[in-house]
């Protein structure tokens, strides 16, 4: 009796616990609290807009239509990044007119562009950078926003930035820097594998580092807390690309991608990329044991074949792993990641070479360990006083608690 009395507390307490618990917050994007300040910092200029249409407002207006329509404010050309405007597209995409609002559209993602020209930016009172961005340093669109940044400083015009919330929170940072001779499309600057910031962050750091002289200006978002995870928001979800469809493959593709070569699949053409890995030539089940065995924080893994519809390997059946986040709280996928670089040179040392993934791992003293036989977690704890350095910078650029 005694017993059911102690247990009838326990659920009790943990009923109203629940219930008690607080609805999700509701942060107001950079874009959300620009229309409440009625435009004001743009009055009077003559705009272009770098952006998709994942940048909406609270309720779901385009950043492309709210500035075609506010007040005062002429947009005049806007900028599209990988994936075009619909971030559902993929290789190169040409130029267009957005039909909504009969702007030109200029594609900065085709063969030979990537910056804005001078002719492109001719006439323009100031360059706004509108993107959802989820935290991982190979992201084109930090490097669309560090190019813009550079290109608005040549022309003498203001860069606003509306900001949004990194999808898979601003606190945890891991992994190798950048090294400067590995910089390109997918590496703009010296950043960790994940890095912790929003896009307003980014852009002040890469101007105030990369000593570009730019005048850029935050709109600052309100009521974001560096812990949060995107779902902790109360923001819609809505693909930032392709192949991140859900939150859970957003906090694995800093380390899932660390893979993504022409001797790897990750996914792409399945239902679930980021979220699987593998090849026709994969030891999947030795792997799957061995980094089980690793006891790797908040991570599984369970072998499973798959078929790509598209990208590497489309059509062949490949031996895989599922990755299975258990708990994002302890998750480290940076760490997952080397760990996964090191497993597949380990069991595969004629099959798999890591110079196809130097644009992505982008540090050389890391792949001479991971060549060493060092594990991840070796590296990550070879290389600590990078980060730390890295975290000394990075803590002057923070906008947000």
């Amino acid at each position: 009796m005694h017993r059911l009395f102690i247990l009838g507390l326990l659920a009790l307490q943990l009923f109203s616990s629940r219930a008690a618990a607080p609805a999700p917050s509701r942060v107001k994007t950079g874009l959300d609290v620009l229309v409440e300040r009625r435009f004001a910092p743009l009055a009077g200029r003559r705009i272009g807009l770098l952006t998709a249409e994942t940048a909406i407002t609270q309720d779901r207006r385009r950043a492309i239509d709210v500035l075609a329509e506010a007040p005062n404010v002429t947009l005049v050309a806007i900028f599209a990044p990988e994936h075009g405007l619909s971030a559902t597209r993929t290789g190169d995409i040409d130029d267009s007119v957005d039909q909504a609002t009969g702007v030109r559209v200029y594609s900065l993602y085709q063969r030979g562009r990537g910056r804005p020209t001078p002719e492109m930016l001719k006439g323009l009172d100031a360059l706004v950078y509108d993107i959802p961005q989820f935290g991982a340093r190979f992201l084109t669109r930090i490097t669309l926003l560090g190019y813009g940044i550079e290109a608005a400083a040549r022309q003498r015009i203001p860069v606003y930035v509306l900001d949004r919330p990194n999808f898979i929170n601003g606190v945890d940072v891991a992994g190798p820097l950048l090294d400067d001779n590995h910089t390109s499309f997918v590496g703009y600057m010296r950043l960790p594998i994940r890095h912790g910031m929003t896009a307003g962050e980014l852009a002040l750091m890469a101007n105030g580092e990369k000593q570009l002289g730019a005048d850029v200006r935050v709109i600052r978002m309100e009521g974001w807390k560096r812990a949060m995870w995107y779902d902790e928001t109360g923001l819609e979800w809505i693909n930032p690309s392709p192949n991140i469809r859900n939150l859970t493959q957003a906090i694995l593709y800093p380390g899932a991608c660390l893979l993504e070569s022409a001797h790897v699949s990750v996914g792409r053409g399945t239902d679930t990329p980021f979220q699987i890995v593998g090849a026709p030539w994969f030891r999947a089940k030795e792997i799957a044991a061995y980094l089980n065995g690793r006891q790797l924080p908040g991570v599984r893994f369970m072998t499973r074949r798959f078929r790509p519809s598209a990208s590497v390997y489309a059509g062949e059946e490949c031996e895989g792993l599922d990755i299975l986040l258990v708990n994002r709280e302890v998750f480290d996928p940076v760490l997952m990641g080397l760990e996964l670089l090191a497993a597949v040179l380990r069991f595969h040392p004629g099959d798999f070479q890591l110079a196809s993934v130097m644009r992505l791992l982008g540090n050389d003293e890391a792949a001479a360990r991971l060549l060493r036989g060092e594990t991840g977690r070796e590296i990550l704890t070879a290389q600590r006083h990078e980060l730390d350095e890295f975290l000394r910078i990075r803590a002057k650029y923070l906008l947000y608690e």
